[in-house]
């Protein structure tokens, strides 16, 4: 066993909490790519889906900060728990954000910029699953840094995908409501990438704090 196992703090609480929001995020994520994709017909089951996904996100939130407030010892720097649990419920939230919009604001064509988008959500919620997986005991740094800059590519070509979406949107676009209706929902979509980047960001300023 190497110097920095040995330093870490043993943990049998935070890392299987944070194992199972990013198994989580990955599911809601699934589901959020099944339902632009799916039939209008379809739909109200998925989101109704997204919606037990994103209780259920709530929920080990809730058990990782009331760890986090019963425990003086923690496998790494409190504020960094606490914001990487946040990111990581940040992007369910506004996954099922889309959801709701897209029911509410009857949107019947999902255009390809969601799609993609959705996609980006989710190869970023995998990566972010390898990430979160791989740092108990710190072993695989190379592989969290990895992930960690497949996020942040993400996040960028999400950036690129959503501003060629808006442009075009203003350009083509003369129903001044449907416009809104439509930015909203790209936006909720760019947003969700820029967590992903977030919670990277946290792990990646725990790599240099503890590798």
């Amino acid at each position: 066993m190497g110097l920095l196992q040995l330093l870490l703090p043993k943990d049998r609480k935070f890392f299987p909490l944070f194992k199972q929001a990013t198994e989580n995020l990955v599911k809601g994520s699934k589901v959020l790519v099944e339902l632009v994709n799916a039939p209008q017909e379809k739909r109200r089951e998925l989101i109704k889906e997204i919606e037990h996904i994103e209780h259920t996100g709530d929920n080990i939130t809730h058990m990782i900060f009331n760890e986090l407030g019963r425990n003086f010892i923690t496998p790494f720097d409190r504020e960094d728990i606490h914001a990487l649990a946040s990111s990581i419920d940040d992007i369910l939230d506004l996954i099922e954000g889309t959801a709701k919009r897209i029911e509410l604001y009857k949107v019947t064509e999902i255009s390809e910029p969601m799609i993609l988008l959705s996609d980006i959500i989710l190869k970023g919620s995998i990566e972010l699953n390898v990430a979160v997986t791989n740092l108990e005991g710190m072993k695989k740094i190379d592989e969290i840094k990895e992930a960690c800059v497949r996020i942040n590519s993400l996040e960028n070509n999400a950036d690129d995908v959503f501003n060629m979406a808006i442009a075009r949107l203003f350009d083509d676009e003369k129903d001044a409501v449907k416009l809104i209706k439509i930015k909203e929902i790209l936006q909720a979509l760019e947003t969700a990438t820029d967590k992903c980047e977030d919670a990277a960001n946290v792990i990646e300023s725990i790599i240099i704090k503890y590798a």
